[in-house]
């Protein structure tokens, strides 16, 4: 059979939750230590390098300084990366719904509903089909699992000649 007449093989399959919380367990280190750096730039910042006051302004301040650097974190390694470092080694990458790279709105839709509902949107990919949770369906994005290279169909242009 001609490689011009065969299917093509998939080259990603939707990502489960499982896959999901590894990745999430892997960003948790990266999400440690930027919360350390918010942090000592908060102590640098106030007075006398206090920690600040529960429930003050100054405590929502950090407290916003805290989600805004995750999530530029998150939004910006989606966007030019596709993956943050936790999906890498599992092979993770976010798409738009036509298998592309995401743009700014929709990744930041889905940073805001995924942390603002405490990751639970997340229960909604053991439900649906595309294994899509709540935040990507509101976003219009999808998170694949790429297969290994190895399972990837030859193209004309990596087919070997004898």
């Amino acid at each position: 059979m001609n490689s011009d007449t065969r299917a093509a093989k998939p080259t990603a399959v939707p990502a489960s939750v499982g896959w999901r919380l590894l990745a999430l367990l892997y960003d948790a280190v990266i999400a440690i230590a930027l919360l350390f750096t918010v942090s000592a730039l908060s102590l640098v910042l106030m007075p006398g390098h206090k920690p600040v006051t529960p429930g003050s302004v100054g405590a929502y301040l950090v407290f916003a300084g805290i989600w805004a650097v995750f999530g530029a974190y998150a939004v910006l390694s989606w966007r030019f990366g596709g993956q943050t470092i936790g999906m890498k080694p599992w092979r993770l990458r976010v798409l738009d719904s036509e298998g592309g790279r995401p743009g700014w709105q929709p990744l930041l839709i889905r940073y805001a509903i995924a942390s603002l509902s405490l990751g639970s949107v997340l229960l909604w990919c053991v439900f649906d089909k595309q294994k899509r949770g709540l935040h990507d369906i509101a976003a219009g994005t999808l998170m694949v699992r790429m297969l290994p290279k190895s399972a990837w169909p030859e193209s004309p242009s990596t087919t070997r000649t004898p």
